[in-house]
């Protein structure tokens, strides 16, 4: 099993998720926040999510307080700012760090196979990366790379 499907999270309500629940599946992973000037992409995520779901996309977002204190609160008010506000139906995860040495193990194997301008750090909310159906890390993309600008990557990672 490749190290990706090997992982595991916790979900927003509090469930364990094994990443190998994705296996056979193009992932995007994307450390979100609900207060940032990239908070509106969650809309242009869950349109690619509704648009490719059926050829075997899946977003995984990832709430992270860690870049200017933008994601304050807990479950709830994600939960709430996620599917009120921008209609995000893709899965959501427990608030998680991705930088540091408590980062999460999803964002450290991330960061380690697909390094960005900082190296092995994550520059700021709203970064995503891009998980080939076999689980190897395609491609990283920056925070003001908008989802619509994903797209071509993400039909060649679909094969369609």
């Amino acid at each position: 099993m490749p190290p990706f499907h090997q992982l595991s999270a916790l979900s927003l309500d509090g469930q364990p998720v094994s990443m190998a629940d994705y296996a056979g599946k193009v992932v995007l992973v994307v450390n979100t926040a609900s207060r940032c000037g990239f908070t509106p992409q969650y809309g242009g995520l869950e349109a690619l999510y509704k648009k490719y779901a059926d050829q075997g996309l899946v977003v995984l977002g990832f709430p992270c307080n860690q870049f200017g204190k933008q994601e304050p609160g807990g479950a709830d008010e994600i939960a709430q700012t996620c599917r009120v506000n921008y209609g995000v139906s893709f899965p959501m995860f427990g608030k998680v760090e991705v930088n540091g040495s408590a980062a999460h193990p999803v964002f450290r194997y991330l960061k380690k196979a697909l390094p960005g301008v900082l190296g092995g750090r994550i520059k700021w909310n709203f970064t995503k990366f891009l998980i080939g159906r076999d689980g190897k890390p395609l491609r990283r993309f920056a925070p003001y790379t908008t989802p619509e600008k994903m797209e071509a990557s993400i039909i060649a990672a679909l094969n369609i």
